[in-house]
């Protein structure tokens, strides 16, 4: 084993989905409601005021929801409330992170926070690949095409090159005004951040 192979950190999966996640939680406006009643009220204005589509939504009776939502029941059956937090999380806030998620795509980007290693190819010299702790903005185009690949499945893998690709284009070639034919990939995340 050579003496950069010794430095380098075990690689870990997950890190820039799971830091995409994160992103999306915290530009959410308000918290999810906790008490079954307030649950309930919130699920219900998802259903247009309906008790009688929110219980067919929910799987239960219009008089279970009603009793639901007059603070009658405090605690959901175990079957109830598998539903509703499976419901909470699909109707959650969404529409709140819609709007951030769109302007990150259009005009304003996204920062990264990224502490990898960065390995470089490039025409001419470059300094060798090491580990670093970098904050850079993301331009839209890129920023769009992370968040397009996240809502299409896309693995950590497929993620990689474009996250590299962006941090390359804003940080190390300073948008095309030096280090041109610098490509840069990075490996072995630690820690990864993103803003909207």
């Amino acid at each position: 084993m050579n003496d950069q192979e010794q430095q380098q950190p075990t690689p870990r999966r997950g890190k820039v989905l799971e830091a995409l996640a994160r992103a999306e939680r915290k530009i959410f406006t308000r918290p999810a409601p906790k008490s079954a009643k307030a649950r309930m009220k919130f699920l219900r204005t998802r259903k247009k005021g309906s008790a009688k589509a929110l219980a067919e939504l929910l799987g239960t009776s219009r008089r279970t929801v009603e009793r639901y939502l007059a603070g009658k029941l405090t605690t959901p059956q175990k079957c109830l409330q598998a539903t509703l937090r499976r419901r909470r999380n699909l109707s959650g806030n969404r529409r709140s992170g819609h709007r951030p998620r769109e302007q990150a795509s259009t005009s304003s980007g996204m920062m990264v926070e990224v502490t990898a290693y960065f390995g470089f190819t490039c025409t001419g010299n470059s300094d060798d690949g090491r580990i670093r702790t970098i904050t850079t903005p993301i331009s839209p185009t890129y920023a769009r095409r992370i968040l397009d690949l996240q809502e299409a499945g896309a693995t950590e893998e497929d993620l990689h090159p474009i996250v590299a690709e962006a941090i390359t284009e804003s940080y190390f070639t300073e948008w095309g005004t030096r280090a041109d034919g610098l490509r840069a990939d990075f490996t072995h995340v630690s820690a990864i951040e993103f803003l909207f």
